[in-house]
């Protein structure tokens, strides 16, 4: 089923330059906006101490997310990417292994932080850390289940941060 869904969602490149140019930048450079607008989220609460309480989930979660619990995935499973299994050229080039995908579930650590302070904000993360993951399988550089699981790793370290940091948080 991976395998179908994938050949679904990479039909998508190659038709179109400025298709593949828009999917090459949600795969790839999205990322890098997401981060600077969970910064600016973070800096324009009021409450200080509300301010460093959401730094620390946010900082928390991904650490635990994509440094800890994705890089302990690929340790032991050393997944190859679609291109490198189904022998193509991607649009983008990534050669650590495929599963958990790491974007997707340092963006989702975002997300599912980010919406435990404002849902209105994390709709908007979670619905833009998709839009990422759908890239980066329609550029050729993961397979949908790589997606899942990156989502289920953040969702994972997300509610491990929150447990442990959920005495600290500041009354309202």
């Amino acid at each position: 089923m991976d395998v179908s869904v994938f050949e679904i969602l990479h039909a998508v490149s190659g038709r179109s330059s400025l298709l593949d140019g828009l999917i090459v930048f949600f795969a790839d450079y999205l990322i890098w906006f997401l981060v600077l607008g969970t910064l600016f989220l973070v800096f324009s609460l009021k409450n200080p101490k509300e301010k460093i309480f959401a730094f620390l989930v946010i900082a928390l979660t991904a650490i635990l997310s994509r440094g800890i619990f994705t890089e302990a995935i690929r340790f032991f499973y050393d997944r190859e990417r679609p291109f490198e299994s189904l022998g193509f050229e991607p649009l983008i080039l990534d050669f650590n292994p495929a599963f958990p995908s790491g974007h997707t579930t340092f963006l989702f650590a975002l997300a599912f932080a980010v919406f435990y302070f404002s849902r209105f904000w994390g709709f908007w993360f979670l619905g833009l850390s998709f839009l990422v993951g759908l890239s980066r399988v329609i550029a050729g550089v993961h397979w949908p289940s790589d997606v899942l699981g990156g989502i289920v790793v953040a969702l994972f370290a997300f509610f491990i941060a929150e447990k442990l940091l959920k005495r600290y948080r500041p009354e309202s």
